[in-house]
């Protein structure tokens, strides 16, 4: 039987995080955006790309993240534009390997899912978030003058436990499945 969804950081069992490990030089990049940008008394955790916001943290769920990742090759994902959050900025993402393993695995939870989980993937990387609009909307301006697409490596899955603000890692997880041989 699976265990309900735990919404309090305070208990001794904190829900789970679900983000995209994403190759160094891409992280590396998206923090310093976020460092820039993000409001600092607000920002507790690095850029990252949410896959679910809160899963049951239950050994079940764990081992179908690593089951999922055994069978998935490493991908590349397109950054493709500058996005609007309303009071914040985003980079926008795109990637069909990213939504289809998104899909499978909202398919296999769907019971356990928040409201929010059980929508669709929108891929994007918040690197600042709780401004004003037209501060957003300034960043935006400046940032998509000189944009250019650009791709990175997703190279595995991230479990992370809510902890009230900050995110505690609690497992990475490797994409393991060999690309075809043709």
């Amino acid at each position: 039987m699976n265990e309900p969804i735990v919404t309090s950081a305070a208990t001794t069992n904190p829900p789970l995080i679900l983000s995209v490990w994403m190759e160094a030089s891409a992280q590396r990049y998206f923090n310093e955006l976020r460092k820039q940008y993000f409001p600092p008394e607000r920002n507790f955790i690095d850029a990252h790309l949410t896959f679910f916001h809160a899963l049951p943290n239950s050994d079940a769920v764990l081992n179908d993240i690593i089951d999922a990742a055994g069978n998935q090759h490493r991908f590349s994902a397109q950054v493709s534009g500058v996005v609007s959050l309303g009071n914040g900025t985003a980079l926008k993402v795109e990637s069909p390997e990213l939504k289809s393993l998104h899909l499978q695995l909202q398919r296999k939870w769907l019971t356990l899912l928040t409201v929010q989980d059980k929508q669709g993937l929108w891929p994007h990387i918040t690197i600042q978030n709780k401004v004003a609009p037209e501060s957003a909307h300034s960043l935006q301006l400046q940032l998509s003058n000189d944009f250019q697409p650009f791709e990175f490596e997703v190279i595995g899955l991230e479990v992370w436990k809510y902890m009230g603000g900050p995110w505690e890692l609690l497992e990475r997880v490797e994409f393991n499945k060999p690309d075809s041989l043709l």
